[in-house]
């Protein structure tokens, strides 16, 4: 197999296995603060945290707002959810509050894979800017 044909073939393994997600994000509740999340971890509003159904605890995301893909925040995934149908992550407060999340309580978002466990380089995400 020529080289072109492999580089190809990875950049379509690739964008298949870490494609981005669209949807709608919300954040989680001050009730929740201390509370144990899936990954055994306590709930600190203060952290950049995320909940997903799927993706493996300590994933790093790229959130940006659909509407606005260069105001972004990255984020770890230490919990499962969010149960709500048409949801697609929770965000943590401070995560939320990066992306201007605390004054619309749910919002259209990318979410792209920045880095998954065990991976020794992070996914290209191809949403937004730098961040913030």
């Amino acid at each position: 197999m020529s080289i072109l044909m492999t580089g190809i073939l990875c950049l379509f393994m690739s964008s298949a296995v870490f494609g981005q997600q669209e949807g709608r994000a919300s954040y989680y509740s001050d009730a929740l603060k201390g509370r144990k999340m899936a990954n055994g971890e306590r709930y600190d509003p203060d952290m950049l945290t995320c909940a997903h159904r799927d993706l493996p605890f300590g994933s790093i995301l790229k959130i940006a707002l659909k509407n606005d893909p260069d105001h972004s925040v990255m984020v770890t995934v230490t919990d499962r959810g969010p149960y709500v149908k048409g949801r697609i992550v929770d965000l943590s407060k401070a995560a939320a509050r990066e992306i201007g999340l605390l004054h619309h309580g749910v919002a259209e978002v990318v979410v792209a894979v920045v880095k998954m466990p065990g991976m020794d380089e992070p996914a290209a995400t191809g949403i937004g800017g730098g961040g913030k």
